[in-house]
């Protein structure tokens, strides 16, 4: 079991960035899919992006594609997320989670899960 530690969320303005961390201690991810979360009020936990176990790609949802960045330091063993041109409909509570199989998108596989930050996206 890995345990995760999601850095603080913040206000931002849209179309402005913002960069999260997840740093892992009790295991190296380099030997766990790791996922991004996000859940808005009201409304169900999504999957923003992955790494795989598998083939070691990252993944995106479509909805997110070509504005966020998912990247992985395996010496700080920490994964970032960089989400870049917000738009108001990224407001959610944002979790990084991590599993030793491959889950992807599929919330309920993953084992290990940060708590979840807040990113307001607001003018």
């Amino acid at each position: 079991q890995v345990q995760l530690v999601v850095s603080v969320g913040v206000l931002v303005q849209p179309v402005g960035s913002l960069l999260l961390s997840c740093a892992a201690s009790g295991g190296s991810l380099e030997h766990y899919a790791i996922g991004w979360f996000r859940q808005a009020p009201g409304k169900e936990r999504e999957g923003v992006s992955y790494i795989s176990r598998v083939d070691g790609n990252t993944y995106y949802a479509d909805s997110v594609k070509g504005r966020f960045t998912m990247s992985r330091d395996h010496a700080k063993n920490t994964v970032f997320l960089q989400m870049d041109s917000l738009k108001p409909e990224d407001t959610a509570v944002y979790y990084c989670a991590a599993d030793r199989s491959d889950p992807r998108f599929y919330g309920p596989g993953y084992d290990d899960w940060g708590q979840g930050t807040q990113v307001i996206v607001s003018s």
